[in-house]
């Protein structure tokens, strides 16, 4: 029975630590917080700016092509790393399977080129 809870020791850490985190954050705000407000403190913005325009304005699509673009080479990046290691056990399979995925990668990089995504005009 004690090797059973041996082995569970580092999810009741883990579990533990979560909860001393989590605790902390939720207790830190009361600690830190403005006490006695004043117009610097509870001012909007430190540069010196105003908000001027509505926080639900409508943004331009291109903010939301380039965030896909980046995580769609973000996750290529991710998956190149492990198979750069496992290289020499995968063997040619793994080589050829890595290589049609990176080519529908660079295909998908020039229909987005070809259209017009990547400008900011």
């Amino acid at each position: 029975m004690s090797d059973l809870l041996i082995d569970y020791l580092p999810v009741v850490i883990f579990i533990g630590v979560a909860l001393v985190i989590g605790l902390a954050l939720l207790i830190a705000p009361f600690l830190v917080a403005v006490r006695n407000p004043d117009p610097e403190k509870v001012s909007a913005y430190e540069c010196g700016f105003n908000p001027f325009d509505d926080a639900r304005m409508k943004f331009d699509i291109r903010f939301y092509l380039v965030a896909i673009l980046f995580i769609v080479f973000d996750l290529e990046a991710a998956f190149l790393f492990p198979w750069a290691i496992t290289f020499k056990e995968i063997g040619s399979a793994g080589f050829w399977s890595m290589m049609v995925f990176i080519l529908e990668l660079t295909i998908g990089l020039i229909y987005a080129w070809r259209i017009g995504a990547l400008e900011w005009d």
